[in-house]
């Protein structure tokens, strides 16, 4: 059984996912790290299939005329793993430092009892601007006071769970059109330790910060995560595609 298994989700990403197929299947080239790479579709029109298939990745397509959401996706992915650990990330990100990335869940997380991890998410260093930091550094440290008060969270570009614990709860709610990675920490908090931690940093696309503004995603984010801790569902009933 491998380690390690890295979940893709996908819908029309064949702009910035080759970026993070280069860093991962570079370090598989090297043989410094084992793990698997599972790119989970939900229906592309471009070209996502034919550079999964040029990258050698496990490719799973959603071949249902309804519309797949994100958690659909990651699911499916997290079913087909081979994996101990599950690794997800969003196709329009970036690791900082891929070596680095593995060593630290070896020596931290692999035999740990631990349950999940969370990474620090910034904004591309080629495109941010000052808003970009000032943003995602208050959403790093108020995770980690959630977290602190037993709430559980962590930001979906980057989360990485035991496959027994993802199986047990039965994966992210697919139900929820948004807010699916704060409800499947805030399950897996109840059963045990999360770690949120800046040596995991992953960069992000601000695709959709630049389209909306912070406000507006900001409100949406808060909205959705309020309306699941009390109602169970999201108010949005549709994340929708920025490409």
């Amino acid at each position: 059984m491998l380690k390690y298994s890295i979940i893709i989700p996908t819908l029309n990403e064949e702009k910035l996912l080759p970026q993070l197929l280069e860093q991962l299947t570079l370090e598989i080239s090297l043989k410094k790290s084992e793990f698997e790479i599972i790119i989970s579709d939900g229906g592309s029109k471009d070209a996502t299939q034919e550079i999964a298939g040029r990258f050698k990745c496990n490719f799973i397509k959603h071949d249902s005329p309804l519309k797949e959401n994100i958690s659909a996706g990651r699911n499916k992915g997290g079913e087909k793993a081979q994996g101990e650990w599950l690794i997800f990330l969003n196709a329009d990100v970036r690791l900082a430092n891929v070596h680095k990335f593995f060593q630290f869940l070896e020596a931290n997380v692999y035999s740990s009892s631990l349950l999940a991890v969370g990474g620090h998410v910034k904004v591309f260093p080629e495109e941010e601007i000052f808003s970009d930091r000032l943003y995602h550094g208050f959403y790093y440290y108020y995770f980690h006071l959630l977290n602190f008060l037993g709430m559980g969270t962590g930001r979906g570009e980057c989360q990485i769970v035991r496959k027994d614990i993802f199986t047990q709860l039965g994966g992210y709610d697919e139900t929820l059109a948004a807010g699916e990675d704060f409800d499947l920490f805030k399950r897996i908090k109840k059963l045990g330790k999360i770690l949120l931690t800046h040596e995991l940093l992953v960069y992000e696309s601000p695709r959709r910060f630049r389209r909306y503004g912070y406000f507006t995603v900001s409100m949406m984010w808060l909205k959705n995560s309020t309306s699941i801790v009390l109602r169970k569902k999201s108010i949005s009933s549709e994340w929708e595609e920025v490409r």
